[in-house]
């Protein structure tokens, strides 16, 4: 069965980075487009960023471009979210979803999320 599995959250101060990652199993990885949600301390999930299968035409939420980065590397079956200049706003676990459409208007299989917190 699909299964994706995101890493790499934890407690970052106001300004500083993390990167994180999602393996994905049980898909033709390269057939999927990626993407990256979040949901805030009692708010809904939110869409953060998404990328092609092939790597191609990443795009992102008004609330995040220029500061994080979708990449995916579909040798490792991997895509990543590069953080940079985090701030409190946000804190949120962190989905990683995959969907055989792209630009994708739904995503069929989600990880279980990573937190990351920002202290300010």
């Amino acid at each position: 069965q699909v299964q994706l599995v995101e890493s790499g959250g934890g407690l970052v101060q106001a300004g500083g980075s993390l990167r994180l990652s999602c393996a994905a199993s049980g898909l033709t990885f390269s057939m999927y487009a990626m993407g990256w949600f979040r949901q805030p301390p009692g708010k809904e999930r939110e869409f953060v960023a998404a990328i092609s299968g092939s790597g191609a035409s990443p795009y992102y939420a008004d609330s995040v471009k220029g500061r994080f980065t979708i990449s995916r590397d579909n040798a490792k079956n991997t895509v990543y979210v590069q953080m940079n200049n985090l701030k409190p706003e946000d804190t949120a676990v962190y989905y990683c979803a995959a969907s055989p459409r792209f630009p994708a208007n739904r995503f069929d299989y989600w990880g279980q999320g990573t937190q990351v917190t920002v202290s300010s």
